[in-house]
């Protein structure tokens, strides 16, 4: 797709809120530079932002602006998109035999909506059934905020999770759900500042209607799938 001749598709597919792909889209090159080179690059292209807004840089309040949000943007909010900040995921062996579905609900998600880089907040509910492997209950959460820090469409934030969860514990039997706000609907646009997002992603036993149910059960969600 162009950008010149094909800037309303590519407008269009933005604000209907579609993923091309499970994997988040990275240019060849993305670590070429240290983060350090992206921090000073970043930092340039938002200083100059804010003068094209017209803001006065040399005021106390603004002066350190730039520096900030770049270093935000690398060691934070987009921390995910470093593959050598991946958290590692040792699994244990299954020795007290637990055949029933473990669920982590209420994961706490903090994302960033990829069309508009404004926040995505909610909460992330993961389930598995162990095949013989369990993983630390804490690093379910690493890797949904591993996940979500990066500029994200929800959709391949929930497939992403659910698809790292089953390679680590070496089952298809993962599932996820994630009901969050995209201030992208909340706070400009359309300005719906009730509404949100459901996904889910369902693999191996939890596409059968009965554990399906059971999951939603444990999590206390309503939603029809």
């Amino acid at each position: 797709m162009k950008i010149d001749s094909d800037f309303n598709d590519i407008d269009a597919i933005g604000n209907d809120h579609l993923g091309s792909s499970s994997d988040t889209p990275m240019r060849p090159d993305a670590f070429k530079l240290s983060n350090t080179d992206k921090i000073d690059i970043i930092k340039d292209d938002v200083r100059h932002i804010m003068e094209t807004l017209g803001l006065d840089l040399k005021d106390d309040s603004l002066k350190g602006t730039p520096d900030r949000v770049a270093k935000m943007f690398i060691n934070e909010i987009f921390a995910g998109l470093d593959p050598a900040k991946k958290p590692s995921a040792s699994t244990f062996e299954n020795k007290y035999k637990y055949g029933e579905m473990l669920v982590e609900k209420n994961i706490t998600v903090y994302s960033t909506c990829e069309h508009h880089l404004l926040p995505i907040v909610g909460r992330a509910h993961v389930a598995y059934i162990s095949n013989g492997s369990v993983v630390g209950l804490s690093k379910m959460n690493r890797i949904v905020d591993y996940f979500a820090k990066r500029p994200q469409v929800q959709e391949r934030l929930t497939i992403q999770i659910v698809k790292e969860l089953q390679n680590v514990l070496g089952t298809q039997d993962v599932a996820c759900v994630i009901d969050a706000k995209h201030l992208c609907v909340n706070s400009r646009g359309i300005r719906d500042i009730e509404s949100s997002t459901v996904t889910s992603e369902f693999g191996g036993k939890f596409k059968q209607k009965e554990v399906k149910r059971e999951f939603l059960d444990y999590i206390q969600l309503d939603t029809q799938f």
